[in-house]
């Protein structure tokens, strides 16, 4: 169970957006949420419902029209866009539903381009992105192209270039939507491992199996966020959420 003394990784005060028109669309409702370091949240909702809104604006690639983000403790609020694009690279760590891998890159060189921007020496970047590798299991598959992995190895390789850069965030969108369900499972698992060891992971999916590996679940529907219950955990007092017009 996370504390509820944990810092907050996310802060949404009255966060919304709405896109301009004519006439202009209200994709996300003002709201307030609260996710804590060490949390596992998942979001739900249907197709259209929000959910990649709400996981453009928690990951800084859409700006909100209406309210305050708080990001690991720094307002992102007026921030300048190259500003944003260094605080998304150093404390956000994306894992995608169709795995966004070069296909003519090892698997290690794709973990290691996840460092490229941060200027990391290159043999610095060579050793983390093997122990990112390590970390998910595909030690043995460093020099593999995307092309011989298995999905689920595609999904490990991309849980990796997430990691390597050790993010406060770790942002699920479908992360088994292009997955089998045995190959989902496992993917699940190493997500619940890592937030065993401490990871801050938000998930967004619409499938109920995913939706409860989480302590806390939040829905979201017509671009409004509402707290749905507990996951299989036990954290749901953890966080707080508040959604309004």
């Amino acid at each position: 169970m996370t504390p509820s003394g944990s810092a907050p990784v996310i802060e949404f005060r009255s966060v919304g957006l709405t896109y301009p028109g004519p006439p202009p669309v209200p994709a996300l409702l003002p709201c307030d949420l609260t996710v804590r370091r060490g949390e596992y949240v998942t979001v739900v909702g249907p197709s259209g419902s929000g959910k990649s809104t709400f996981l453009n604006v928690a990951g800084l690639l859409d700006v909100p029209t209406h309210g305050t983000y708080v990001l690991d403790g720094l307002d992102t609020t007026g921030m300048r866009e190259r500003d944003r694009t260094a605080l998304r690279g150093s404390r956000i760590g994306f894992v995608f539903q169709a795995f966004h891998l070069l296909a003519h890159r090892s698997a290690a060189e794709n973990v290691e381009l996840a460092m490229v921007y941060q200027r990391v020496p290159r043999a610095r970047r060579r050793t983390r992105a093997r122990d990112a590798l390590v970390r998910v299991g595909l030690g043995h598959r460093l020099e593999a192209l995307p092309t011989r992995l298995s999905g689920g190895e595609r999904q490990r390789v991309a849980i990796a270039r997430a990691l390597v850069t050790e993010p406060s965030l770790l942002l699920c969108d479908e992360p088994t939507g292009n997955l089998d369900t045995a190959t989902a499972e496992s993917v699940l698992a190493l997500l619940d491992q890592l937030h065993a060891d401490g990871a801050t992971i938000v998930a967004i999916t619409h499938d109920p199996q995913v939706a409860a590996r989480g302590e806390r679940t939040v829905s979201i529907r017509d671009g409004r966020l509402a707290a749905a219950g507990a996951g299989a955990g036990a954290g749901a007092g953890a966080g707080a959420i508040r959604a309004g017009v």
